[in-house]
């Protein structure tokens, strides 16, 4: 009891350490890029309303504050010495639901590369190389001492921009091994090995966004990946929570928002150009997504920019 008490007093100082850091380099709201390519850090004052938008594999450690995500009606709150790990591209919906401007969140977010990942599993234990059985490429966890100090020394060389080019791949690869040790790394592991479903189930994600506008053969996508239709369906709904032509179709809809929030083009046109052929087909399942159809979400959209 003893020995857990002190490690949940230094994981806190050390989250708290994180927090500091992290707005040292967010001196306003929003997504900051950093010198370290694939870092960014996240800065929010307020509550936020849902941002629908396709997240590339990622791990995102929150410093404070609380967010939750929702990835087809799933539910994940995730908040100070926790993480969230993304595997593969998911359409999912992300919203601040915790932060002030004297308690803001802040979040730091890392991009996950297969080959990264791959190089550590080949170090490894060849236990660790084994096929994995396919699972939700989403996962939130608890942030242990090992990797909030990794995190730590990963921000920091910001204050060190010579010693980045050295240290910071160093860094990253020990924040993977951390994750990799968990008792959720296969969900990350899962991108790397190529002989697993979740590493097919991957490449059929690559091919429908490739084309996402166009009509979606199930058949061609099993195929490509040498799996039947039946297994891909299976595993496609095991690693995303949907099936792939609700993918396609959240693929869709968030390129139409794009668009029509762009102003690029006018709400007719937009369904047409990410390949709907019916206007009112297009506008009820916007409306479903966003809760408006696409003109008035759009009037609702121009009037919070003029406020």
């Amino acid at each position: 009891m003893i020995k857990k008490a002190e490690n949940n007093s230094l994981v806190m100082r050390q989250q708290q350490e994180l927090a500091q850091l992290i707005e040292r380099f967010t001196v306003h709201d929003g997504l900051h890029t950093t010198a370290i390519p694939a870092l960014r850090l996240s800065r929010a004052s307020q509550a936020s309303r849902p941002i629908h938008s396709i997240h590339t594999p990622r791990l995102c450690i929150v410093a404070q504050g609380r967010k939750l995500v929702l990835l087809c009606g799933e539910r994940y709150h995730y908040g100070p010495s926790q993480y969230l790990a993304i595997s593969v591209d998911l359409p999912i919906s992300g919203q601040v639901v915790q932060a002030s401007p004297e308690c803001p969140h802040l979040c730091l977010l890392l991009d996950l590369q297969p080959e990264q990942i791959f190089d550590i599993l080949k170090e490894s234990d060849p236990a660790w190389r084994k096929r994995v059985d396919s699972r939700r490429g989403l996962v939130v966890s608890n942030s242990n001492a090992g990797l909030l100090d990794a995190a730590i020394r990963l921000v920091r060389l910001l204050e060190t921009p010579q010693d980045i080019p050295v240290l910071a791949p160093l860094i990253i690869r020990e924040i993977l091994y951390k994750i990799l040790q968990d008792e959720h790394g296969d969900t990350v592991k899962q991108i790397a090995i190529v002989s697993s479903q979740g590493y097919q189930i991957a490449e059929v994600i690559r091919l429908i966004k490739q084309d996402f506008a166009k009509p979606l053969h199930i058949d061609h996508l099993a195929s490509a990946v040498n799996m039947s239709t039946s297994s891909l369906h299976h595993h496609f709904k095991k690693v995303t929570a949907m099936s792939p032509l609700q993918y396609q179709k959240q693929l869709r809809l968030q390129e139409a928002r794009r668009l029509l929030l762009s102003g690029a083009t006018n709400a007719a046109n937009a369904g047409f150009q990410v390949g709907y052929e019916s206007p009112s087909q297009f506008s009820r399942e916007y409306a479903r997504m966003y809760g408006l159809p696409p003109i008035s979400d759009l009037k609702q959209f121009l009037a919070t920019q003029t406020v």
